[in-house]
């Protein structure tokens, strides 16, 4: 692999079936990286491996392919589409330079656009838009620059013109540009305050030359340096043949093979191998330098999102700030059944390598009721899980009707205390808990009114793992996302023996009195605090022509969401207000129908209500503590501890 000056990492993002498989497969002819550009119908991509991707002709995971153009190593990553998919994107996001948005010149600015627009703006970063399908019938490339400009930016600068809009002649012409021109608009490029705009169509290959030349010219890459620490950040995992790879991007220094690395913390692992993408092949290598991408074998513990080494590798995305969250958690979830009985097993295992993959499936387990729950973004996935699990792993599996994913809020304040040696606790420590309310958005906390020598630090440690796995799972069984737990009492029995024995457990505290005390004395902290449980709702936007917002508003009264927001405008109607998370399918289903196709829909988790009636419930993954309280005297030593 020849050394280059500068690397690029981009992504392609956009709407579904706008054409960005196609893009990356004329992209990659256009650099001599493919004899012929793959086609997407014909299911033969390059970056569409699994068998499902190919069948329907969508893009499930990101894939990254690499080439060479005007001395720059370009990585390119080919992104999903569908909305159901938005965390493959996310990952995705935590790697760019910059981004090319690739909108239809027929369909224009669609739902998937303006979420994924308002993303790389909030993460600052650069963007150029790609109008694909000039050639298509009805390709209108003025009106969607219109689009682009009122709906995406009023920065979006086109670079030229289209010739033969809506025939297979169709022709992109760049404007001359002088280099005042040009120093101006690569420095609002960086910047991320303008926006080019390139026409063009990625069957014909019209404009894709020319789009390379905007990418090499305008967007900032990442040069070779190599000083310091290696550092950089995980955002992808696979298993291939029962091989686990993990990609990861490097921000700084130059990894390599051999190199012990701590991977978020945790204990530092070897690289045993190491290769990067290039000229659309995975090549080994020794070492892999700041700006690449690396797939990475040796890391067992490494997961999506993990950061590596110190130095600039602790920030994600261009902006080098945390890459989680710029797209909300799944607020969806659903109990995933083996056909076969005898598969429950090996349907948990591969579940489980699934969600080593994809941590927001949020795999869990209940093992009183022998059911396994994931979480989704919407219902396509289902289709996703059950192909995948049936084709790698000859597991065939149904789906339970998808529910919302509730959370807990604490209402007051509460809290309990059981000392050692006092009936009715059986465990040998002493362990006071306060539980109170924190403001939306802040977070679990965790702090102490006891001295921090005390006890054994192994202890505190303990106190804490309860701590969380009382959260986990509330008065409820849903998770209490902001609350601060405060150690008002501490006390154990020092480590003990008999004459001339060994250690004995019955005089001696141990960290597991202290995690199962420590889960009992907050489930009875929470029941005096009280709990009320919220339900996911999200902020929608809906825009539909004007005739229909009649029927349009009784449908979304139908399913319960409410228009709180209608603006009218040249005979089209703009609702935005929100909708019940398990509503939001329903809906999408629906728009399609009445609008003539021509409704653009888009939501989001915006947030939680608190839900009427009977709170809903929620099957617990670990022993329930809060079913123990005012009934000690069944409580043994031996609890676990989940």
């Amino acid at each position: 692999m020849t050394a280059r000056s500068r690397t690029l990492n981009v992504g392609i993002v956009a709407h579904v079936d706008a054409g960005k498989t196609s893009l990356t497969e004329r992209v990659l002819f256009e650099a001599g990286v493919l004899d012929a550009p793959g086609s997407v119908d014909a299911g033969d991509t390059q970056t569409d491996s699994m068998a499902l991707e190919r069948q329907r002709g969508i893009t499930i995971r990101s894939a990254v392919v690499s080439f060479d153009w005007r001395s720059t190593t370009v990585n390119l990553i080919d992104t999903p589409g569908h909305s159901d998919f938005i965390a493959e994107v996310e990952r995705a996001l935590a790697v760019l330079d910059a981004a090319v948005l690739v909108v239809s010149a027929v369909e224009g600015v669609q739902a998937q656009t303006l979420v994924l627009m308002r993303a790389l703006q909030r993460l600052g970063l650069p963007v150029v838009v790609f109008v694909n399908k000039v050639d298509r019938t009805g390709a209108e490339p003025d009106r969607v620059l219109g689009e682009v400009a009122s709906r995406l930016s009023p920065e979006a600068i086109a670079l030229g013109q289209v010739t033969g809009a809506g025939t297979r002649a169709a022709a992109y012409l760049p404007f001359e540009m002088g280099p005042t021109e040009l120093a101006a608009l690569r420095g609002g490029v960086r910047a991320a305050t303008a926006h080019p705009v390139v026409f063009g169509s990625a069957i014909t290959g019209a404009g894709v030359h020319e789009l390379l030349d905007v990418l090499a010219t305008f967007l900032p890459g990442t040069g070779h340096d190599v000083s310091g620490e290696p550092a950089g950040v995980v955002f992808k995992v696979e298993r291939t043949n029962g091989e686990r790879t993990v990609l990861a991007r490097v921000r700084s220094g130059s990894l390599r093979v051999r190199d012990r690395v701590a991977v978020d913390g945790r204990a530092a692992e070897k690289v045993t191998g190491l290769r990067v993408f290039d000229r659309g092949r995975l090549v080994r290598v020794d070492e892999v330098p700041a700006g690449r991408i690396a797939a990475v074998q040796g890391w067992s513990s490494a997961r999506i999102g993990d950061r590596f080494g110190g130095g600039r590798g602790g920030g994600g995305a261009a902006s080098g700030g945390s890459w989680a969250g710029q797209f909300s958690r799944p607020s969806l979830e659903t109990v995933v059944d083996a056909v076969r009985p005898e598969d429950v097993g090996a349907m948990y295992a591969a579940l489980t390598e699934l969600a080593d993959q994809d941590p927001l499936i949020d795999l869990r387990q209940d093992d009183g009721r022998r059911e396994i729950a994931v979480s989704l973004y919407g219902e396509v996935q289902k289709e996703v899980i059950a192909a995948v699990l049936a084709a790698d792993y000859g597991v065939e599996v149904t789906f339970r009707p998808t529910t919302s994913i509730c959370v807990e809020r604490v209402v007051g304040s509460g809290t309990a205390c059981q000392l050692i040696g006092v009936a009715p606790n059986p465990f040998l420590a002493t362990v006071g808990l306060r539980v109170e309310p924190l403001p939306l958005g802040a977070g679990q906390q965790f702090a102490l009114e006891v001295e921090l020598g005390s006890m054994p630090p192994a202890f505190f440690t303990a106190v804490r793992e309860g701590v969380d796995a009382t959260l986990e799972e509330g008065v409820h069984g849903w998770a209490i996302p902001d609350a601060r737990v405060v150690m008002t009492h501490s006390g154990y029995y020092p480590r003990q023996s008999h004459a001339h024995a060994t250690f004995d457990k019955a005089m001696s505290s141990t960290a597991q009195d202290f995690r199962s005390l420590t889960r009992l004395v907050l489930a009875e902290a929470l029941t005096r605090a009280r709990t009320v449980v919220c339900a996911p709702v999200h902020r929608f936007e809906l825009e539909i022509p004007e005739d229909v917002l009649g029927s349009v508003l009784g449908e979304l009264a139908r399913h319960h969401a409410v228009p709180l927001e209608t603006t009218l405008r040249a005979g089209v109607a703009v609702l935005a207000g929100e909708v019940p998370a398990d509503s939001v399918h329903g809906v999408q289903q629906r728009i399609p129908h009445l609008t003539r196709g021509e409704g653009v829909f888009t939501s989001g988790l915006d947030h939680y209500a608190p839900t009427n009636g009977p709170a809903p419930t929620r099957a617990r993954a670990q022993p329930d503590p809060f079913a123990q309280i005012g009934d000690w005297s069944r409580i043994q030593r031996s609890w676990p501890s989940g």
